[in-house]
C-alpha cells in the first residue's frame, strides 16, 4: 500500500523535483518505508512506499527493460503470480513484486490492462513511447485517485490524496458550492466531484489517458446485472467457494497480517476462512463502546472462541477530541460518516500488531444487507399497487401530519415510510439516505451559497442516476446506485483514510470482482426474502458463523453521537461551528435552532450536527492554511454558478 503523485508540465516547461518531493511528503503516512522519484523533461512521478510484498525489491517508480515505460502504483494485485507466469517467456523481470507485472502487461495490452487485474489499485503509467499518461482505478474504487487539469503551468496532475495536490503552487482552493450541498445532504461528496472546483476523482472502474493535446476517459468495467435462473443450492456453493478463494488470495503478504472483527456475519466469516489457511493463530481486532447499546464485543467473542484467535480489543469512551483533528487531517474533504471515529481507533490499535488487515466491506452492497433494500422492495410493490396520483395525495398528506418521534421504537416512526411511499424510486432512495434535504437544506445554507448553486439540487442527481438504470429490477437499481455513490464515496473512503492514517493496509475479500459478478447474476429473491437481507450470503456462511450472529439484525459501526453532543462535544460544537466565518456556508440562525432543539432532548439532530461540525473543522484546517479565506473566495462568486 502506498501513496502516488505526479504531473505533466505544460509543453515547453520542465518538471521540478522539489515540487514533486513536497507532494509526496504529504503522503508519508501512506508510505513511510521509502520514497522514489522519476523526472525527465516531460513528466514527474513520485511514490511513497509501505512495503508489503518483496520487501527488499519492488521500489518505485519502476520501469520496463528500456525505461521508456514507468509506473507508480498504490494497491495490491492478487493474481499477479498467474499473470507473471504468462509474461515471463516474453519479458525480463528484476523483482518479485506485483508492480512489475503492470509494466509488462501494459506493454502487451495497453489500456485494457485493468481488465486483467484482480485486486485493489490506483496507478499511473508514463508511456514515453507515445508521450502520454495512463491512469486506472480498481472496479469498486477501493484505492483513491484525484486529478486536475486546472493548475497554472501544469498540463495535468494526480495524487492519492487531495493534500498532495494542494502542495502545488497556485493551487486554487475555490470551493465547489454543489459539493457543499451534496455533503450536507449525503455526509460525503460523491464521485467524480470533490470539495474543490476543477479537481476530480477518477471514478471506480475507469481509466484516463492524457497527452499534451488531449485526454480520454474510459469506463472499462461496470456491474452487469441479470437474473439467471440458478438453482439456489448451486448458487450457495458458488458463493462459498468464491469466498474461500478470495480470502485465501488476500493472505499473500511478507509482513504480519490480521483481521477486523466487528461481530457481524461479514467479518466473522473472513476470520473463519483465514483460520483454515493461516499457518498460525489469526490475529483479530475489535472496538467496543462504554454504551452497551452500540457495543458488539459479545458477538465478536463468539468467533474469537470458536477459531481460537489471538484477539485484541479496545473500548472507546465518549472523549473523542483526540480523534477529531486526526479525522479532519486525513479525510481532506468534509466527511461526516461518524463511524470513521471507531475506524480510526481500530486502525491505530491494529497497526501496533500487524501491517495488513482483512475487513468485511462490500458484502452489504453486493448481497443487499441494508434495511433500505427491503424497505425499497416494499415501496416498489406499493407503487405497483397504487397509482401515482393516489400516493402523492394520500401518502404525502399522511406524512405531512404524522408526528415525528425521534426516540420511539422504529415501528412508531412511520413518517419517513409514508414520505418515501409517496415518491418515485430515485426520490425515495435519496430521502432515505439524506441528512439535510429539500427545505431543511435550503434553511441551513447561507444565501450566498444558495445563489452559487444556481438551482442545483442533490436530489436531482439521484433522480438521474436512477433513470439511467430504470430498466433493471428495483433491487438492482438500488444496488447499482449504491455502487456508484455510497460504496466508493463513503464506505471505502472511510476505510482507506482511517487505515492509511496509521500506515495500515486494509483488504476487502467480498469486493473480489468474481464474487461481485456472481452476485449480480442472482435473482433478487436470493438476496432479500421478506425483511431478511443478504439471505443467500448468510446461508453460504452459516457453517462458519455462529447462529446468533447469522440471525441478529444488522447493527453497523455506530457511535453515541446524540449523547456526545449533549456532553463531551457540546463546547466543541459551539466553538467551531458558531463562528462568524461559517456564515459563508451556513445560516447560523438555523444552526442555532437545530442545536437548541437537540439540547432540549425532544429531538435528535445528531447526524445534522455532526455534518455541520465536520464542515466547520474541515474549513478551519484545510481552507485557511495560508490560503485566501473562503470568505474572500465567496466574494468572487457573484456572476458565477459554481464558485463559493
Amino acid at each position: 500500500m502506498c501513496g502516488i503523485a505526479g504531473y505533466i508540465p505544460h509543453y515547453g516547461n520542465a518538471p521540478n523535483l522539489l515540487r514533486l518531493e513536497e507532494m509526496c511528503n504529504r503522503l508519508v503516512h501512506r508510505g513511510p518505508d521509502a520514497a522514489g522519484y522519476f523526472c525527465d523533461d516531460r513528466v514527474a512521478l513520485g511514490h511513497r512506499r509501505l512495503s508489503i510484498i518483496d520487501l527488499s525489491g519492488g521500489s518505485q517508480p519502476l520501469g520496463n527493460e528500456d525505461g521508456r515505460i514507468q509506473v507508480v502504483f498504490n494497491g495490491e494485485i492478487y493474481n499477479y503470480r498467474e499473470l507473471r507466469k504468462d509474461l515471463e517467456s516474453r519479458h525480463r523481470f528484476v523483482t518479485q513484486s506485483d508492480t512489475e507485472v503492470l509494466v509488462h502487461l501494459y506493454e502487451e495490452v495497453g489500456e485494457r490492462l485493468p481488465e486483467y487485474l484482480n485486486g485493489m489499485f490506483a496507478f499511473a503509467i508514463w508511456d514515453g513511447r507515445n508521450n502520454e499518461m495512463f491512469l486506472a482505478r480498481d472496479r469498486f474504487g477501493k484505492k483513491p485517485l484525484y486529478y486536475s487539469f486546472a493548475i497554472p503551468g501544469i498540463r495535468f496532475c494526480f495524487a492519492s490524496e487531495l493534500k498532495a495536490l494542494t502542495a502545488l503552487p497556485k493551487f486554487d482552493r475555490r470551493v465547489n458550492a454543489q459539493s457543499v450541498a451534496d455533503f450536507l445532504s449525503l455526509s460525503y461528496i460523491p464521485d467524480p466531484q470533490t470539495i474543490y472546483e476543477d479537481v476530480f476523482k477518477l471514478g471506480p472502474g475507469h481509466s484516463l489517458t492524457v497527452s499534451w493535446s488531449k485526454e480520454r476517459l474510459r469506463r472499462y468495467w461496470a456491474p452487469a446485472f441479470s437474473m439467471e435462473a440458478a438453482h439456489f443450492d448451486d448458487a450457495v456453493e458458488e458463493i462459498r467457494s468464491l469466498a474461500a478463494s478470495a480470502v485465501e488470495m488476500r493472505l499473500i503478504s511478507d509482513v504480519p497480517l490480521g483481521a477486523f472483527l466487528s461481530g457481524g456475519v461479514d467479518s466473522s466469516a473472513i476470520v473463519a476462512f483465514m483460520a483454515q489457511h493461516a499457518p498460525e493463530r489469526v490475529k483479530t481486532f475489535s472496538i467496543g463502546f462504554t454504551s452497551k447499546r452500540f457495543d458488539e464485543l459479545d458477538y465478536a467473542h463468539l468467533a474469537v472462541r470458536r477459531y481460537r484467535t489471538d484477539h485484541h480489543e479496545q473500548v472507546v469512551s465518549p472523549s473523542i477530541h483526540e480523534m477529531l483533528d486526526k479525522l479532519v487531517e486525513h479525510y481532506d474533504e468534509p466527511f461526516a460518516d461518524s463511524s470513521a471515529i471507531p475506524m480510526l481507533y481500530l486502525s491505530r490499535m491494529t497497526r501496533q500488531h500487524v501491517t495488513v488487515a482483512l475487513c468485511g466491506d462490500g458484502a452489504d452492497e453486493l448481497f443487499c444487507g441494508y434495511r433500505r433494500y427491503s424497505f425499497g422492495l416494499f415501496e416498489a410493490k406499493v407503487r405497483e399497487k397504487f397509482p401515482k396520483w393516489f400516493r402523492q395525495s394520500v401518502f404525502r398528506l399522511g406524512a405531512r401530519y404524522y408526528p415525528k418521534f425521534d426516540y420511539l421504537p422504529r415501528v412508531f416512526r412511520a413518517k419517513m415510510l409514508l414520505t418515501t411511499m409517496s415518491q418515485e424510486m430515485g426520490d425515495a432512495f435519496f430521502t432515505s439516505m439524506s441528512t439535510f434535504r429539500d427545505e431543511a437544506l435550503d434553511a441551513v445554507l447561507s444565501p450566498a451559497l444558495r445563489r452559487g448553486l444556481d438551482g442545483y439540487s442533490p436530489r436531482e442527481g439521484f433522480r438521474k442516476r436512477f433513470e439511467s438504470v430504470s430498466h433493471l429490477h428495483p433491487l438492482q437499481q438500488m444496488q447499482a446506485v449504491d455502487l456508484e455513490t455510497y460504496l466508493p464515496g463513503d464506505i471505502l473512503v472511510k476505510a482507506d483514510r482511517a487505515t492509511m492514517a496509521y500506515s495500515l493496509e486494509a483488504r476487502s475479500p467480498w469486493l473480489d470482482h468474481r464474487i461481485a459478478e456472481a452476485a449480480f447474476r442472482l435473482p433478487p429473491g436470493f438476496k432479500v426474502r421478506g425483511s431478511v437481507g443478504k439471505y443467500i450470503f448468510k446461508k453460504a456462511m452459516s457453517p462458519y458463523v455462529a447462529p446468533q450472529v447469522i440471525s441478529r439484525p444488522k447493527m453497523g459501526f455506530q457511535v453515541p453521537l446524540a449523547e456526545w453532543f449533549r456532553t463531551s462535544l457540546a463546547d466543541t460544537f459551539q466553538s467551531r461551528v458558531m463562528r462568524e466565518s461559517m456564515g459563508q456556508y451556513l445560516s447560523l440562525g438555523e444552526v442555532d435552532r437545530l442545536w437548541k432543539a437537540h439540547q432540549s432532548g425532544l429531538h435528535n439532530h445528531d447526524r445534522k450536527l455532526w455534518s455541520l461540525l465536520m464542515l466547520a473543522c474541515w474549513d478551519a484546517r484545510h481552507r485557511n492554511g495560508g490560503e485566501p479565506s473562503a470568505l474572500q473566495a465567496a466574494g468572487r462568486m457573484e456572476g458565477s454558478s459554481s464558485v463559493v
